[in-house]
């Protein structure tokens, strides 16, 4: 579901004041846990380091980034792959395997 156009993109007031403060060229680091502002041109150039919960995660925003909200580009959950048996995948190739004559 999209926001309405009327209402104009979510940036928190603390973010935006950063980021129309420094500039481009001085390559500082804003460090935010707002991950719910959204992506605005202003903000394109900068590197964020947006909170996932735990630690700071660095964004550089781009072209391609307007529009998406910061939290996009710092997850917050790490996959460690599905649980099973190890060995059942290598059966095919082992010598146990007993096979009809």
């Amino acid at each position: 579901m999209t926001r309405s156009l009327k209402k104009g993109p979510f940036v928190d007031y603390h973010l935006l004041k950063k980021v129309r403060s420094s500039d481009v060229l001085n390559k500082r680091i804003i460090k935010t846990w707002s991950r719910r502002s959204m992506i605005i041109p202003e903000m394109i150039g900068f590197t964020f380091a947006v909170h996932n919960g735990k630690n700071f995660i660095p964004v550089f925003v781009t072209e391609n980034m307007v529009g998406h909200k910061l939290g996009e580009f710092s997850p917050t959950r790490v996959f460690k792959g599905h649980s099973g048996d190890k060995n059942s995948k290598n059966l095919k190739g082992s010598k146990n395997v007993v096979r009809k004559k």
